[in-house]
């Protein structure tokens, strides 16, 4: 499994000058390209799930997809959600499997940027996710007001009051295609990097040249997301293969598309300074390992079957919206003379989470009135993946429900 924490992976980018490539997925095509060429280059690589791409697909069904890509690699990689909009939406995607929040600020005013920020970074970091936060924006060459540059003293301001792991920035990027040359602001970069000290992001990454490439990476920028080129590439091999074969069927026309994002992928890992560092990334890397939560229990006498029942249904409920938390199963013992009658299952995301989720306002009030009181006599363990961490052992037991 080489499903990894992305602050370490970009803290590595960042203390040795490269940057690892964020890369948005829309379809299984793009995923398995992005895979294959981080694995033949063998570099360190950000699986992206874009808030605005949701249109065209369901969220739930791409992410099973996305985390067991990551696990099968054997390269370092990371999930990302991109232009995270809301506390809903970030704590919806951590709860899904993604490792990293990107947050969206476009016209939001400075104090308004920070205070959301600082609430979406306290419950991230609540599950151990790092948060790229942005001041200025990147807009397109569409908008009326393209884009609105990043102020190295708003930037300082940003970061020191939200907390924010990252920061992404507004140099003169845009997204979508670019009309003609991009000049960007080194010097403003550089100001930027000096104020803030800590690995910075570049939105719109297509359209650039090598030398502009090559000096991101010398002034702090540690990753650079990536969609509109691979897109672009996707497009023309279907229509070239349309123009070859107008009757063909979808599965004709999509052929060489995986192939040639997969080139532009590689392009890019090369031209960053990604390619080859895998071992490295990994090395210094822990590894992203969920923790089950196991609660075996018995109730009290007088509690019915269909209290125990409805006590477990609102527990799914209550807990499984719980940041961190990846799933609740509740289960009952299939034989009857089982020592204990019932279960808990509850997977969190990562085991920061086994700290947070026992603090958690909705789960104490939950243990409180409808748990605890009903179900003394219980035990309660949490257990990590072996084959996934060798790091220092969990608490054995929790208090409370967790």
């Amino acid at each position: 499994m080489a499903l990894v924490n992305m602050r370490d992976m970009l803290h590595h980018a960042y203390e040795n000058n490269y940057a690892v490539g964020a890369f948005d997925l829309v379809s299984l095509d793009f995923l398995e390209a992005v895979v294959d060429a981080a694995e033949s280059s063998r570099a360190p690589v950000i699986l992206s799930v874009a808030e605005h791409h949701f249109a065209h697909y369901d969220l739930e069904l791409m992410m099973p997809a996305v985390e067991a890509a990551a696990k099968r690699a054997s390269v370092p990689i990371a999930i990302q959600l991109d232009h995270a909009g809301s506390h809903e939406s970030a704590r919806r995607a951590i709860n899904l499997g993604c490792n990293g929040i990107t947050l969206c600020s476009a016209n939001r005013a400075l104090p308004d940027n920070i205070k959301l920020s600082q609430e979406i970074t306290a419950m991230a970091h609540s599950c151990n996710v790092p948060v790229v936060g942005e001041v200025g924006y990147v807009g397109s060459n569409d908008d009326a007001d393209a884009s609105a540059l990043t102020l190295p003293v708003e930037a300082k301001a940003y970061v020191e009051r939200s907390g924010v792991d990252f920061l992404s920035v507004s140099i003169g990027t845009v997204q979508g295609r670019s009309k003609g040359r991009i000049k960007l602001d080194f010097q403003r970069l550089k100001q930027i990097h000096t104020a803030v000290d800590i690995p910075l992001v570049l939105h719109g990454g297509s359209g650039l040249n090598e030398e502009q490439y090559r000096r991101l990476s010398t002034l702090g920028v540690a990753k650079i997301n990536y969609f509109t080129g691979l897109s672009d590439v996707a497009a023309k091999t279907m229509r070239t293969r349309m123009k070859a074969d107008r009757e063909g069927s979808f599965i004709d026309l999509k052929q060489g598309v995986k192939e040639a994002i997969c080139t532009e992928v590689k392009r890019c890992l090369r031209l960053w300074g990604s390619a080859g560092r895998a071992a490295e990334v990994l090395a210094q890397c822990e590894p992203w390992a969920p923790v089950e939560h196991l609660i075996i229990y018995n109730v009290v006498d007088h509690m019915s079957d269909e209290q125990a029942q409805h006590m477990m249904a609102k527990g799914r409920q209550i807990l499984g919206n719980i940041p961190g938390v990846r799933e609740v199963f509740t289960g009952e013992a299939v034989k009857q003379d089982a020592k204990y009658r019932f279960c808990w299952l509850v997977r969190f995301v990562h085991k920061a989470v086994i700290d947070s989720y026992r603090e958690h306002p909705d789960h104490v009030r939950f243990a409180d009135t409808l748990f605890r009181p009903y179900a003394g006599d219980r035990i309660s363990i949490d257990y990590q993946d072996t084959s996934v961490s060798r790091h220092a052992s969990l608490p054995g037991r929790t208090e409370r429900l967790a």
